[in-house]
């Protein structure tokens, strides 16, 4: 071969390598979520959006329904699959409803995990925890009663009635009230649906049914905001405490009038970004989910998973008159 062949042979396969690394498609990955317009979702992407710039070769699909069900989050994974994305990280709605369609999307090739709010585990490869289930089912209820030492009624103002997460804290919480807080009477849970109107009705409600009411605790932000609201526009700051989980930018104004003592919650920008490095290095590295399996979360750690292929990513933090004005600068 000439000299010239051989350099347009050069050029012609440099060419190609080019052309090739351009067109190269990074790694999509959908985070989809309860609902769309939740501050802590949000902040969720932003841990998301960070993996991504430090993975260096994914891009972040931030999504979900603007109403939290199930049906609608069917909606957007069959979306998702026609796109042909990488992997599906979701929190969700329902436990069971979305197992038949996240099968589809496994059966299509896309790595599917749960975090937040969990799916059964035939329908994703792993699940991802904020925090212990056990553990935040006793912080809900101590949060409540630190400040109740003679005890008294307490309600929880719960996201929707199918809420994986939720439910299982709630549970969690019930099993620990006649062990460790006997003082502490739970009469009643309901349901705002993640939805601030309606969360707020239920707020009012639960004041009305239960005269003797000392504390609404809400393990959802969207929740604990609408309680705290109701209870200062009603004048009852000091005579019912509201508590649960709650993001500090949105909560701050609550610890300062007085109409919660504190809060907890995990930083969900920690969990966004967890759930990112989890979904890449199964959908990319192929790693393999599977009960004992330790695998990394980035800057988090490492997370080790049980017989359920489930794993907490850390316990919940409280927040105070002490500490929030720092958070709430943070998220």
């Amino acid at each position: 071969m000439s000299f010239l062949k051989k350099l347009m042979v050069t050029a012609a396969f440099s060419a190609a390598m080019f052309v090739n690394a351009a067109y190269a498609e990074n790694v999509k990955i959908a985070l989809v979520v309860k609902s769309l317009g939740n501050g802590f979702f949000d902040a969720a992407n932003k841990g998301a959006e960070e993996a991504a710039k430090e993975l260096g070769d994914v891009d972040i699909i931030y999504t979900g329904p603007t109403k939290a069900t199930a049906e609608a989050q069917i909606e957007v994974v069959n979306s998702l699959i026609a796109q042909k994305v990488n992997a599906i990280a979701i929190s969700a709605n329902d436990a069971d409803a979305l197992v038949p369609v996240l099968k589809k999307a496994m059966e299509r090739g896309i790595t599917v995990i749960s975090w937040d709010s969990g799916v059964a585990k035939e329908g994703r490869q792993l699940h991802l925890n904020p925090s212990d289930t056990g553990l935040i089912g006793e912080t809900i209820i101590k949060l409540a009663a630190d400040y109740l030492p003679e005890g008294g009624d307490v309600a929880i103002l719960s996201a929707s009635s199918t809420a994986t997460n939720q439910n299982a804290w709630i549970d969690a919480a019930k099993k620990i009230l006649p062990e460790k807080f006997p003082k502490i009477k739970l009469v009643a849970t309901v349901y705002g649906d993640d939805d601030s109107a309606k969360s707020t009705d239920e707020a009012k409600g639960l004041l009305k049914s239960y005269p003797n009411l000392k504390a609404i605790i809400a393990p959802t932000t969207v929740g604990v905001v609408a309680a705290a609201q109701v209870v200062t526009d009603e004048n009852l700051i000091g005579k019912v405490n509201v508590t649960g989980l709650a993001l500090p930018s949105e909560f701050k104004k609550f610890i300062d009038n007085g109409s919660s003592q504190a809060v907890a919650l995990w930083n969900p920008i920690d969990l966004g970004y967890s759930a990112v490095y989890l979904a890449h290095d199964l959908a990319v590295k192929k790693e393999e989910a599977k009960p004992g399996a330790t695998l990394s979360i980035g800057r988090v750690g490492k997370v080790t998973l049980d017989d359920t292929n489930s794993a907490a990513m850390a316990p919940p933090f409280q927040f105070d008159k002490s500490n929030i004005e720092k958070f709430s600068k943070i998220y």
